[in-house]
C-alpha cells in the first residue's frame, strides 16, 4: 500500500456503543484520523455532546440513537454507505453460573451477541452490494481467549464473537472485507470500576501480567484505528489481545 496506513479520510465509520468508555475512545480516535464518524447508542443526549465536541475540534461526527437489541434499520440505512463498522455495545453481570436467571441470560446474549450479529449482517450486506470492501471490528474480551469465574454468560457471548470474526473473515474476504476482533484486557471503565476498588485486586494484577497497571479505553483505540484503515488490508480473522500481557505472560518473585 501507499500513503498513510492510519488515514481514514473519505471513510464513514459507525461505532455501535459509543456513548462512553472503549466505544467513545474509539469513536474519537476514528474521527481524529479523518473518518466521518457516527456515534451510536441509546443515550442520544450524551452522544450529541460528544459529537459536538468532535466537530468543534475540526472533525466530522454525528450522533445516532440506536439500541442494538431493538435495531432501527431505517436509521442505519439513512447514514448512506458505511465503510467501517465497530461493534462495541455490550454489558455484563458478574455472579455464579447457577445464579443467573433466564431473563439475565437472555438480556446478556441479546445485547452482546444477537444484536451484534444482526448489525453485522445488515451493514455487511451493504458493503458487499457496493463492492468497495470494508472493515468490521468487533470488541471482544479476554473471555474471547480464556476463562475467568463469575462471567460465564458474558464469556459465552465474547467467545462467540471470536468465532464470528474468524468465520466471516473467511467468508467475506472475497469481497475485500476484513473482519477482526480486539480482546481488551483489564480496562478500567464504568462497568468494572467498583470491582477494582479493593486493594487486593491491584496487588493481584501486579503479580500476573507484564505491565502491572490497569488499561484505559485510550489503550484500545489505536489498534481500532489500524484495523479500520488501509494498514490492515492484509490482516483478517484475528483476535488480538490488548491486555498488558495477561494472556501471554506471568510474573513471579524469583530473581536470579
Amino acid at each position: 500500500m501507499t500513503g498513510n496506513p492510519f488515514s481514514l479520510d473519505g471513510k464513514t465509520a459507525l461505532v455501535v456503543g459509543a456513548s462512553r468508555g472503549i466505544g467513545l475512545a474509539i469513536a474519537q480516535a476514528l474521527a481524529r484520523s479523518g473518518a466521518h464518524t457516527v456515534l451510536a447508542a441509546r443515550s442520544l443526549d450524551t452522544l450529541e455532546e460528544h459529537a459536538a465536541a468532535l466537530r468543534g475540534a475540526g472533525c466530522t461526527a454525528a450522533a445516532l440513537a440506536f439500541d442494538v437489541a431493538q435495531p432501527d434499520w431505517n436509521a442505519i440505512d439513512a447514514l448512506g454507505a458505511i465503510d467501517i463498522l465497530v461493534n462495541v455495545a455490550g454489558t455484563n453481570r458478574r455472579k455464579p453460573f447457577l445464579d443467573y436467571s433466564r431473563e439475565e441470560y437472555d438480556r446478556l446474549l441479546e445485547t452482546n451477541l444477537h444484536g451484534i450479529v444482526a448489525v453485522t449482517r445488515h451493514v455487511g450486506r451493504g458493503m458487499m452490494e457496493r463492492g468497495r470492501g470494508g472493515k468490521i471490528v468487533h470488541i471482544g474480551s479476554l473471555m474471547s481467549l480464556l476463562g475467568l469465574p463469575y462471567v460465564t454468560v458474558y464469556a459465552m457471548s465474547k467467545s462467540a464473537l471470536a468465532g464470528l470474526t474468524r468465520s466471516l473473515a473467511a467468508e467475506w474476504g472475497r469481497y475485500n472485507i476484513q473482519v477482526n476482533c480486539i480482546a481488551p484486557g483489564f480496562i478500567l471503565t464504568d462497568l468494572n470500576r467498583d470491582m477494582w476498588q479493593p486493594p487486593e485486586m491491584a496487588k493481584w494484577l501486579e503479580g500476573v501480567q507484564a505491565n502491572p497497571r490497569l488499561g484505559t479505553p485510550e489503550d484500545i483505540a489505536p489498534l481500532a484505528v489500524l484495523l479500520s484503515g488501509p494498514g490492515s488490508d492484509y490482516i483478517t480473522g484475528q483476535v488480538i489481545a490488548v491486555d498488558g500481557g495477561y494472556t501471554t505472560t506471568a510474573r513471579w518473585p524469583f530473581e536470579p
